[in-house]
């Protein structure tokens, strides 16, 4: 029999939650309008009942106890925004396996154990809706699971955590170094209190892993993923990066190669004139090129309570267009097969190095030696000027591949002319 109204049950209210909770009760009647059904919040589990809301709620729909939303037979959906992974992994297992639709903003979760809950989804004849995992309001996953489906999606290059973009774009617009950044981004609230998971990259690497699951599908563990955050990159790249024609971007990859996948995350010298350059502050974007569509790129804002909540509505409107049309197992997942992953020192790239060396004739000699002997041709070379007898030179080699430069970075590390070698950044054109 087919629903009048589908009933709804949240897990956490926090940021996300209480955008969810303010865009469901505000634009009930537009929602309602617009799937022929309508929506109701029946029951919130909170941790603490007495915690002071962002948005008003009736008390009356708060619980404490997460089983008032996974066994209660007349809630359909339930939205899991409480974060965390083992908490949240248990409990949309029993939400699934209690016969409901499951929407999840957790790429922590998402990136750890998604292959093994859309498993546990299909047995179930269920589904789990993820577009918020990954791109906050910014429609990524939807596209890759039907726009785009009838691609072979070769590659994507995206800015997937709007902290590590704030800090970048603050450092090349305002010349404020690393940690001025950060604490402008805290104090915006862009950037939390530990914001080690985004500024060390762990937090774009959880988003690359599920985009690239689905993009090849292909089971994506999070520890394929080479991982390099922004935390070393010095304002003086920065500049140096302009003066080469390039932006420092804190870039997550993957590619589908004829040897395997490419999945890494890391800060990047991009050119000036890609689109992906001009992405300024807490927005992200991701460039994606597909053999048939070519290349397109989604963009936008990929956190907050409302950009999220928003995706997280989206799906929940999904979800009531299956319960409300009786469609079994609504929702066509993919279906992952293992791939092997290219490891880093296989890969090629070019490569952009800043050094110190003893400012005497005979040093462009060595250096031109050295990576000679590597197989590694450079492209550009610059001297600054010296200080004390000591010059900074930077170096842009051509492609090149990574275990062959790390070769010769050895060899310069032993080398009595060096004094240091102090930033080493991979170039994408």
């Amino acid at each position: 029999m087919k629903k009048d109204t589908i009933k709804i049950g949240l897990l956490g209210m926090g940021t996300v939650g209480s955008g969810v909770v303010k865009i469901l009760t505000g634009n009930s009647e537009n929602i309602g309008h617009k799937l022929g059904v309508g929506l109701e919040i029946k029951r919130i589990a909170v941790r603490d009942l007495e915690k002071p809301r962002a948005v008003e709620v009736d008390p009356a729909l708060l619980t404490d106890n997460p089983d008032h939303v996974l066994l209660d037979p007349e809630i359909d959906i339930v939205v899991e925004t409480m974060g965390g992974i083992e908490t949240a992994r248990q409990a949309i297992t029993r939400a699934l396996e209690n016969g409901k639709f499951v929407v999840t903003a957790n790429k922590d979760l998402m990136a750890h154990h998604g292959v093994e809950l859309l498993s546990i989804a299909k047995t179930q004849g269920r589904s789990i809706f993820y577009e918020a995992s990954v791109g906050g309001g910014i429609p990524l996953i939807r596209p890759l699971k039907y726009c785009l489906a009838a691609n072979r999606i070769k590659k994507f290059m995206g800015i997937i955590n709007g902290t590590t973009n704030y800090i970048l774009t603050q450092m090349s617009a305002a010349g404020k170094e690393f940690a001025e950044a950060l604490a402008e981004a805290q104090a915006q609230g862009f950037a939390e209190a530990d914001p080690s998971s985004d500024i060390e990259g762990r937090d774009a690497a959880y988003k690359l892993s599920i985009l690239a699951s689905l993009s090849f599908a292909s089971q994506i563990k999070i520890d394929d993923v080479y991982v390099e955050g922004i935390t070393d990159v010095k304002l003086r790249d920065i500049h140096y990066a302009q003066e080469l024609g390039y932006a420092v971007k804190l870039l997550a990859i993957g590619e589908e190669a004829a040897e395997g996948l490419k999945l890494h995350v890391h800060p990047t010298l991009i050119p000036l004139e890609h689109p992906l350059a001009a992405v300024q502050n807490e927005f992200n974007a991701l460039f994606i090129e597909g053999d048939a569509v070519g290349e397109v790129m989604f963009y936008g804002r990929g956190a907050g309570s409302l950009p999220t909540g928003s995706a997280v509505c989206a799906d929940v409107m999904d979800a009531a267009r299956v319960l409300k049309n009786e469609i079994e197992n609504g929702v066509l997942e993919a279906t992952f097969t293992e791939k092997p992953v290219i490891p880093m020192e296989e890969q090629h790239s070019r490569f952009y190095l800043r050094l110190k060396a003893v400012d005497e004739p005979g040093v462009f000699g060595k250096l031109a030696t050295v990576f000679g002997d590597a197989a590694v041709s450079l492209d550009r070379i610059i001297q600054k000027r010296s200080v004390e007898g000591t010059a900074e030179i930077v170096l842009v080699t051509h492609d090149v591949k990574e275990g062959r430069f790390r070769e010769a970075l050895n060899v310069l590390r032993e080398m009595p002319a060096i004094r240091s070698i102090n930033s080493v950044l991979r170039v994408v054109e």
